[in-house]
């Protein structure tokens, strides 16, 4: 199975093996083998590590927690095709980018490509645990019934709850309305011409800032003042709002970094401006 470096797919065994990022690979070996990992957006190495021998290509459209990085549509276009070509299962992690996450259902709804494989969690229990995958006609009849399970596997309560969250979140306003506020967002944090930015990026309300100084330090102020952040890849602040948050809160957490990054720099703080 074939990945993506700086990949990131969860911390199981072999989710941490089909990681593409060595520090996922210390503390619990020996990994499940048979996985594979080039370089993201280069159709060549993909081509090339396309080897007989390979039955998947297991990817995130963005690539979260290895730094809100995207796969440009032409690369993903391109994947799908060489997947057609050479029978191998195309497989999209949608546990972070999916469920509207992007302000599309899936992410890989913005590109016009269509994975054999969707896997889901996270947001599709709105606060409950649930897991989830997809698959499209080829791969429909390979499980039957009751050979893949888990102990809570299917349970009511959290099915219940993923049935309320697919039926709102699939209201095509409520898409729109992600779309808009991660625009209003992103727009407000490039508006704040922080010298200490380098880029933002990111697709409905999942966004990325490159800064120049060190990411833990700044979530730690942050958390102090009230504004709960992530890190992502070595120098990312990752922001990933509830899909409900309304414009005041977006303006009150936004003013708490942009107070944060300012007073830093006045007290000679990590953040390098």
């Amino acid at each position: 199975m074939i990945t993506l470096k700086n990949s990131f797919h969860g911390r199981t065994i072999t989710t941490l093996a089909a990681t593409g990022q060595d520090r996922f690979h210390i503390d619990f070996a020996p990994y499940t083998e048979g996985f594979k990992y080039v370089a993201s957006n280069d159709l060549d190495a993909l081509r090339e590590a396309m080897t007989p021998d390979v039955c998947a290509l297991l990817i995130e459209p963005i690539q979260g927690e290895g730094g809100v990085n995207f796969l440009r549509s032409a690369y993903l276009r391109g994947a799908e095709e060489l997947c057609r070509e050479r029978d191998v299962a195309l497989i999209f992690d949608e546990v972070q980018t999916g469920i509207g996450r992007t302000g599309q259902f899936f992410t890989y709804q913005h590109y016009g490509v269509e994975p054999d494989i969707v896997t889901a969690a996270k947001g599709l229990g709105g606060g409950l645990p649930i897991g989830a995958f997809m698959c499209g006609e080829k791969f429909a009849l390979v499980l039957g019934p009751g050979s893949h399970g888990s102990t809570f596997g299917g349970n009511p309560i959290a099915c219940a709850g993923a049935l309320e969250v697919v039926g709102r979140v699939s209201d095509p306003a409520f898409l729109r309305s992600v779309r808009e506020k991660g625009e209003y967002m992103r727009c407000r944090i490039t508006g704040m011409k922080l010298a200490c930015v380098r880029e933002v990026r990111g697709l409905g309300l999942m966004t990325g800032v490159e800064i120049t100084g060190d990411p833990h330090a700044v979530i730690q102020d942050c958390c102090k003042a009230g504004l709960l952040l992530l890190t992502a890849g070595t120098n990312v602040l990752r922001f990933l709002p509830p899909l409900t948050i309304s414009y005041a809160e977006l303006d009150e957490g936004l003013g708490i970094f942009e107070n944060q990054l300012k007073q830093d720099t006045r007290n000679g703080g990590t953040v390098a401006f």
